[in-house]
């Protein structure tokens, strides 16, 4: 990098950071204002001696509220988590997958759909072509993805097809040892989306988990399919599968990987580059979500570029403010580039400290 570009992008990162701590500023002014305010925040700063809407100045402030807890977010009322302003909004709830218990709750008005829009500014109208349809291979029910996905194609000017997939089921089939059964249900939602993909020539855009989109190709050609362009996320996306997918299922098509979860919203990935090396890089819709990589022994202090420390997320929309949270994932720090002015991550994977072991099933 030249002289004259490095400057441009230290501009750009001290840029992106003013906007962050604003944003800070604004969300932490409208959970804590009891006007505006969600009555979890608003009874959690009832039991402070300070007040968050004047001593939050800034991102690096947030640390005075300590690490967000899981279990807040096990379990109801889930309305304390909606903010005053949205009383009488039309009210969503995601769960997180389940696969550790009590799933996780999150509300939502539009975030699912911002997110969206957001990401779907990131696609290259070439491989994901307005107008295109689209199928959504992908688990349903409670969970935000099969809304989100459904919102993109519709975003984007197509209309969305969608499978059934329970993945609680097939945890549970892998908890039982049923390995038999369970092969037999991927197979079942691989024939739905077979079906789909023969009978409708429009789809020419997807969302695939990796597991589901390996078996899909198994059974079919993308390329005689004509799809062009796959949007794909899950805890098992690595550099193998990612050198993987490129250079054998593809056929052409692009490939998107996607780093997110039902509290962040949508990580997009850097186009990759030689000198990658297959590396999958993400970085957060910031200032709405920020990711930082932080010392798993201390987590109020981020890694070196380059280290490997665990992933702390902070969520920071008028829907959702959760500081601080610590999530079960693990990456290098990665710095910022152009198109990013801030920290990214590389290659997410599971917590290796964590002794609890996760079924992740179809994901």
């Amino acid at each position: 990098m030249s002289a004259t570009a490095g400057t441009q992008l230290q501009a750009r990162i001290k840029e992106s950071r003013e906007k962050l701590d604003a944003h800070v500023r604004e969300i932490v002014e409208w959970h804590f204002n009891p006007e505006t305010g969600s009555p979890f925040w608003l009874d959690f700063a009832g039991k402070l001696d300070w007040d968050p809407r004047k001593e939050v100045r800034t991102y690096d402030d947030l640390d005075k509220f300590g690490f967000f807890q899981d279990e807040w977010l096990r379990g109801g009322p889930v309305r304390r988590w909606v903010p005053k302003a949205y009383s009488d909004s039309p009210i969503y709830v995601f769960e997180t997958g389940g696969s550790t218990g009590v799933p996780k709750s999150r509300i939502s008005v539009n975030d699912f759909r911002i997110d969206y829009e957001m990401f779907s500014d990131t696609l290259s109208d070439q491989y994901f072509p307005k107008g295109a349809d689209w199928l959504m291979l992908g688990p349903s029910g409670p969970r935000r993805l099969r809304l989100a996905v459904e919102h993109l194609a519709q975003h984007r000017g197509g209309i969305c097809f969608c499978v059934d997939l329970d993945p609680r089921w097939v945890i549970k089939l892998i908890k039982m040892g049923e390995m038999q059964m369970m092969e037999k249900y991927k197979q079942h939602v691989i024939d739905q989306a077979v079906t789909i993909l023969k009978a409708h020539d429009n789809i020419k855009c997807m969302f695939a988990t990796p597991k589901l989109l390996e078996a899909l190709c198994e059974k079919v050609s993308l390329k005689k399919m004509g799809v062009t362009g796959v949007f794909c996320g899950g805890t098992e996306m690595t550099p193998q599968f990612h050198r993987f997918a490129v250079e054998e299922l593809m056929e052409g098509a692009y490939f998107a990987p996607t780093y997110g979860n039902t509290l962040m919203g949508l990580a997009t990935h850097k186009v990759p580059e030689p000198e990658d090396n297959w590396a999958i890089i993400y970085f957060p819709p910031n200032p709405r979500a920020i990711i930082d990589v932080v010392d798993p022994d201390e987590p109020s202090r981020l890694v070196d570029y380059g280290q490997t420390g665990r992933v702390r997320l902070t969520t920071l929309t008028k829907e959702f403010f959760m500081p601080r949270f610590l999530e079960r994932d693990e990456a290098e720090r990665e710095r910022p580039c152009d198109q990013y002015p801030w920290d990214g991550v590389r290659n997410v994977r599971p917590f290796s400290r964590l002794q609890t072991s996760v079924v992740e099933g179809v994901y």
